[in-house]
This record gives C-alpha cells, sequence and structure tokens, in this order.
C-alpha cells in the first residue's frame, strides 16, 4: 500500500457563465475503488479532468501528494492512470509496439513481464503482435486499461471504463480493478450501476449544481 492521496477543497467549475458543478470536496486517502455518478452532461468527465491535472477549476483547488510530500503538478502523471473515451491509441502499432512507446513517452524502459501479464489478463496476449486497426472497439477498449495500469501508477481514473465492452469484457476488466484498487486508488467515473456497484463511496454530479 503506498501513501498517495487526493484532495479536492471547494472545487467548482464553470464554462463561460454556465456552472458545471460547485463546491466540490473530497478525500481519497485510503485504497480501493470510489465513484463519480451523474447523467450525461453533468459534469463527470470534466470533474476527473480536474483531478487528474488535466485542467484547473474555476474556483477551489486539488491537492495531490504522496508520502506527506505534495506533488508537483509537472510531475503528477508518474503517478497517474487515465482510462477514457478520448484517450488516442496508434492504429498502424501492434497492441505491443504502442505499449513500448507509451513506455517511452514515461521515460520508462518496457517492462516485457507486466505487459504481458496485462495482455494475458485481459485477453489480448494471442494478438499482441497485430495492428491495432484490426482490433475491435470492445479490444481497443480493454488496451487503454494496459496503458493506465502499466507503469504502476498509484491514482487511476477510468472515466465511462466499461464502453464498448461485451459481458466477458466486463468481468475481465472488473476483476483488474478490483484487484488492483487493494493498494491503490481507483476512481470510477459512470452512470452504469454495474460500475458503481464496484466502489465503496460515490458522489451525484447532480447534488453540486
Amino acid at each position: 500500500m503506498n501513501n498517495f492521496s487526493v484532495t479536492a477543497e471547494s472545487v467548482a467549475k464553470f464554462f463561460g457563465r454556465r456552472l458545471i458543478f460547485k463546491e466540490i470536496n473530497l478525500d481519497y486517502e485510503n485504497s480501493g475503488i470510489y465513484g463519480i455518478a451523474g447523467p450525461n452532461g453533468s459534469g463527470k468527465s470534466t470533474l476527473v479532468k480536474i483531478l487528474s491535472g488535466l485542467i484547473a477549476p474555476s474556483k477551489g483547488k486539488v491537492i495531490h501528494s504522496v508520502n506527506g510530500k505534495n506533488i508537483e503538478p509537472e510531475k503528477l502523471h508518474n503517478y497517474t492512470g487515465f482510462v477514457s473515451p478520448y484517450l488516442i491509441l496508434y492504429d498502424e502499432f501492434s497492441a505491443e509496439e504502442n505499449i513500448l512507446f507509451f513506455s517511452k513517452i514515461r521515460g520508462l524502459n518496457l517492462d516485457t513481464e507486466k505487459s504481458n501479464f496485462f495482455l494475458n489478463e485481459l485477453g489480448l496476449y494471442e494478438r499482441k503482435n497485430d495492428l491495432l486497426k484490426t482490433y475491435s472497439s470492445g479490444m481497443k477498449q480493454r488496451m487503454k486499461f494496459i496503458f493506465a495500469l502499466v507503469h504502476s501508477p498509484f491514482f487511476v481514473i477510468l472515466d465511462e471504463p466499461t464502453s464498448n465492452l461485451d459481458n466477458e469484457g466486463k468481468d475481465k476488466v472488473y476483476r483488474l480493478i478490483e484487484n488492483y484498487s487493494g493498494s491503490n486508488i481507483v476512481l470510477i467515473a459512470s452512470n452504469e450501476e454495474n460500475d458503481l456497484r464496484l466502489c465503496k463511496q460515490v458522489i451525484e454530479l447532480t447534488n453540486y449544481k
């Protein structure tokens, strides 16, 4: 178990004069699965982007710390993993080449053993040398979990994590999420009941308008 924490203090977001949400206070200190719920357009993706440091809040602040020390924003990507519908994959690369490329972007050497472990867990090992353009949408969605986890982040954000997945795919990622959350913080943004059922604590964004 690591000593990573995420704290949101009176976070609000406006786009122009339109309020998305306000007065959100969160404190994720312990490992486990947490949830953000709300209908489409309620601001789930906006909030997770703020919590990941991708965009800034209009008001309030988010603090990330490890071992009691605040993490500098430019280093936050070393501690976080992200699964989202807007994550880009490279169709002209194989699965293994994609993982190698993402590892290099993070300044890491490819951990082949870890990569093969995730490929096997997600049912992609036999297709690891195939170009991603030959993958189904569900297979590509599973690949996003490997990108999010291969560098062993302390904070994993899953925005609509089971989109495009069939029941078998959902079972695989649910098992992976539950195992990973044993020693890390996992945050799920979703309006799917089965996704949110994994969470020990859920906030409903419609309560912050």
